[in-house]
């Protein structure tokens, strides 16, 4: 990479960062359209956050991803909220041109969903209730699901999302369950989103939240777990007949989603992919 006095810096701000994908994604993108930009992690407290944006602003940092643990902490520093993250409650990505923020999570999932099924009036389950359902949640509402059943192991919280993606208006039908339904639940859902944590590395061997047995071929599957690549809700549903989304994909597509943002170009999805895959060792 050539840095030079014109280079465009964007970058990630979370505590912790340094195993982030997100710089060899990025990188790989701006080298493959030969465009002037570098992409950087930094490691930025809690306590710290008010002073690193503004003092991204003052260095002229052109855009930043945004994790853990400052994606609702950091919507107070910014001037606008793009709609779906203000229905969110959290951002993922900053552009500094207007200071504004997004969050592409959930456009990341529906565009992993979409390289297989259009998700528009389908029956959609999606198991958790916390970050990353409630982002894919309101997506999938906004992309005009014909019904969502959201279900959690803590029923309440599954409620209380339902709840919220109800009052936003952009769907009728919203339902909450507990987990352990999903069985009951499957049979009439065209498409079953995974947000919950089971099956993640280490813990490769978990239950999965469903068995082949309560699968039929016309399911499509996405797990939102990336490491290990096929977890043991994708080994379910290939068993299954059914068709499995990979967690990568929705990476691959919420960073690609942020690529646009900064620099209203498209970004070169099938060299993300690859950078992706070299760096998580496949």
């Amino acid at each position: 990479m050539n840095i030079k006095g014109s280079t465009n810096i964007v970058g990630l701000i979370g505590h912790p960062v340094e195993h982030s994908f997100s710089p060899p994604m990025h990188n790989a993108a701006f080298k493959k359209l030969g465009m002037d930009y570098a992409y950087v992690a930094f490691d930025v407290e809690p306590k710290n956050i008010s002073q690193a944006i503004e003092g991204a602003q003052a260095l002229n940092i052109k855009g930043f991803n945004v994790t853990i643990p400052h994606k609702i902490e950091v919507m107070q520093y910014l001037d606008g909220l793009d709609e779906v993250a203000a229905l969110i409650g959290a951002v993922n990505t900053i552009d500094f041109k207007d200071l504004k923020g997004y969050n592409t999570d959930g456009i990341g999932a529906i565009r992993a969903i979409e390289e297989v099924t259009k998700v528009k009036n389908k029956n959609v389950i999606v198991a958790g209730a916390g970050g990353a359902s409630r982002a894919i949640s309101f997506y999938l509402a906004k992309f005009g699901v014909d019904s969502l059943i959201i279900l959690n192991r803590n029923v309440e919280k599954a409620k209380n999302l339902a709840g919220d993606v109800s009052a936003s208006n952009l769907i009728d039908d919203v339902k909450a369950d507990s987990i352990s339904e999903i069985g009951n639940y499957l049979k009439d859902a065209d498409i079953l989103v995974d947000t919950t944590p089971l099956g993640m590395h280490p813990h490769i061997d978990d239950e999965p939240i469903a068995k082949a047995e309560d699968m039929h071929d016309d399911l499509v599957v996405f797990d939102a777990v990336y490491n290990p690549n096929e977890t043991v809700l994708l080994k379910e549903a290939i068993k299954a007949g059914a068709k499995p989304i990979y967690g990568i994909k929705m990476l691959l597509y919420q960073g690609a989603e942020s690529f646009r943002i900064w620099t209203g170009q498209d970004a070169p999805i099938s060299v993300m992919e690859n950078a992706l895959n070299e760096y998580l060792g496949r």
